[in-house]
Formats: structure tokens, sequence, C-alpha cells
């Protein structure tokens, strides 16, 4: 079991929870208490039926004595992790709207209405944006405030579409029957990006509302760690929309490459009085194979994800897929490119024989040798990829 649970509700209610506050809790003793009172003075002051979660994921300190003597729910969580311990209080939430917040105030729970407001106007995900809302003077540090929160950011909306300034705000709202369809999975800091992220494929109403970030009132040292929580949002970013990570740096390099070998193959460039000749032939030439090992990354991992449900409403890019391409059309185009590629090897070797088999000038016969070895291997891969993608969906056509 990933969760153990202790306390039962402190008091009954007999009419149906609207609003649950889930507070994930890890040595938070010296704030906790005021993130309690304000969140029992919301409900309280709107005359909003809700309950308020505690998640203690492992702390050492007071924290859940604190939360008991607030007349809180405590939930244990020993599995470590911010996203674990936010899914386990979600998961047990009684709540119609759940609204997920820090335990080191720097957000203020008596300030809700905002979110509730805006799920009873039916969005299903509602995320604060500090930037708008306001952050007060050392709440949060510069690399985190221009830099990381920012870029990453533009990302998410880039790559997912999604009208969201602030993917990282630790103060966000989501309706409980829409939690249930999303199988969030990850356990850290990039579960925050991961919600947004899985909302958006899942076409749900997803929304912003200005809260201002205070500083926290721990004396302690954060538990995010800048440089690694930040290249685990990258990470996540980049593997749930592979366009970003492989087909189009593939694409771009294919395109660069095929235009330099074409041209070089002809004869040498010269560009700003500088001379591109067969050294340059070399690279371009590189540039195509490694597009196109980009591209196929792309249509094995979309592929991959279809037929094991990763992502949600693939089957349209899985049924074009299908009707497209076949291993047969993969097969006919590789042996078209290797043919090409053992005519430009006849013509080297015949160039060669035309000089007895004796010294040759390595710059004309490069445009011909290059060219070849980039044609014979690139359709050997074409056909090697159109098997293993034709594996891949053979379940799909059965």
């Amino acid at each position: 079991m990933n969760s153990l649970f202790v306390l039962l509700h402190p008091y009954m209610q007999a009419s149906p929870i609207e609003v649950s506050i889930v507070i994930p809790c890890l040595n938070e003793e010296e704030s906790l208490a005021y993130c309690l009172k304000k969140a029992f003075s919301f409900l309280t002051v709107n005359n909003i039926n809700g309950e308020v979660i505690v998640v203690d994921n492992g702390s050492t300190d007071n924290s859940a004595e604190i939360a008991r003597r607030h007349k809180a729910l405590v939930i244990f969580e020993i599995e470590k992790g911010y996203g674990r311990a936010i899914m386990s209080g979600i998961e047990k939430a009684n709540g119609k709207y759940v609204i997920i917040g820090d335990a080191d105030d720097s957000y203020d729970f008596s300030q809700l209405m905002p979110f509730i407001d805006l799920f009873r106007q039916g969005y299903d995900v509602v995320i604060g944006n500090r930037f708008k809302g306001g952050i007060q003077r050392n709440a949060m540090p510069f690399l985190h405030k221009y830099v990381g929160n920012p870029f990453l950011s533009f990302l998410g909306r880039v790559f997912f579409h999604v009208p969201i300034k602030d993917f990282h705000c630790g103060l966000r709202g989501i309706r409980k029957d829409s939690y249930n369809h999303l199988d969030l999975k990850t356990t850290g800091m990039e579960f925050a990006s991961e919600m947004i992220v899985k909302a958006a494929l899942n076409k749900m109403k997803i929304t912003e509302t200005p809260v201002c970030l205070y500083r926290d009132k721990r004396t302690r040292k954060s538990h995010l760690k800048t440089w690694q929580d930040g290249w685990r949002h990258l990470q996540f970013l980049l593997l749930y929309n592979p366009r970003w990570l492989f087909l189009f740096p593939g694409t771009a390099l294919m395109i660069l490459g095929t235009l330099g070998t074409v041209i070089l193959a002809v004869g040498p460039i010269e560009i700003a009085h500088k001379k591109l000749d067969v050294h340059t032939l070399v690279y371009t030439s590189g540039f195509i194979l490694l597009g196109f090992q980009f591209i196929s990354f792309y249509f094995f991992s979309r592929l991959y994800a279809s037929l094991h449900g990763l992502w949600p409403n693939q089957e349209n890019f899985l049924r074009e897929f299908n009707k497209r391409f076949s291993l047969e059309r993969g097969i006919a185009v590789g042996l078209i490119f290797f043919i090409a590629g053992i005519y430009f090897m006849i013509k080297s070797l015949l160039y060669w024989r035309h000089t007895h088999f004796g010294n040759i000038d390595p710059v004309v016969v490069l445009r011909w040798v290059v060219p070849s070895v980039v044609l014979m291997v690139l359709g050997i891969q074409l056909i090697i990829s159109f098997f293993y993608l034709s594996f891949l969906t053979i379940k799909s056509k059965s």
C-alpha cells in the first residue's frame, strides 16, 4: 500500500462536499498553522461545504500534530515526492473541486473564491498566475522568476497550445471527475507540468487566475532543486511533444543536408568569399542521415504511445499512419534510394578504372562517393525502419 490513512473527519457533513483543499506537507511546522487557519476561514466566510486535507510526506517535525490540532484530515503518504503527495490527497478527497496549495504560507488560502467561480463556470483546471497577481520581494528566486518559469511556461504554451503563463504555480485546482480521467504518473515536481499537459491533450477546459506569491515563513532550505527539477520539467515537456524533440529538428537537418549535398555534388560554391567544397559535402551528407534518425524516432515514439495508450486521442494518428504508410511502400522507396547509391558507386568505379586503377583526384571522386554512401545507407535505414514500424502496428491492423 502506498498510503496509510489516519484520523477520521473531525465532523460528519450531511450535504455533499463541494471543495477539498489539499496541502502537501514535508516538515512545515513553521508555516502550516497559518495555511490551515486561512483555509478553514475561507470555507466558513464563504459558506462553502468543504474539507482540508494535509498529506504528510514523511515529516520528522510536528507538522502532523499541528494539522490534527486544527481539525484537518491527515493522510500519511509513504512514497516520497511532491507529485505523489498531491495524488494521494486528491484520490482521497471527497470534494467536487480540489484546490492544491503549498504548506509554506506563500499563498493565501483565504482568497480562493476566484478558483471556485471559474469551476462553477465549467472549467476543469484552474491554475494560479503569480506574474499577474504579484510576486512579493524575495518571494521567488531570480532564476525562477526571470528564466526558469517564463522559459518553461513559454515552451508549454507553444507545445500544447494552452493559455497558461505560469505552468509551475503551486496554487491550482482541478475538478475531481476530471482528475480521474488524466491518469497522472509523475511523482516529482514535474507533476505540475503533467497536470496541465494531460489536461490539454484530453481537450479539457483550462484557465488561470491571478494569485499573489508571498515570501514563505520557513527558515529551512526549499525542497525545490532549481536545476534538477527544471530539467525534469523540460524533459517531460519534450517527451510529450516529440514533434519538437524529433520531427522539427530532423526535418530541418534533412532540408539543410539535402540542399547542401545536391549543390555541392555539382561543384564548389562560394559564400561571403568562403569556398565550400567536398569537405562541407561530408557534413551536409551527415545532416541527412542524422535528420532521418530524428524523424524515424518521431514516428516510433508516436506509434508506441498510441498503441500503449500513453497519450489520449491518438486513434486518428494511428488510423492515418496505417492508411498512408505500408511496409511495401517503405521497401520500394528504400530500394530506389539504394539503387541510386549503386549508380553513383558505379560512376566512381568507372572513373577509377579510367585512371587504370591508379591515383585519382579525391575532390572529383568524393562528389560521387559521398552521395553514393548516403543513398545506400539511407535506403537500408528506410527499409529497416519500415519493418520496425510494421512490427509495431501488427496488433492495430489485426
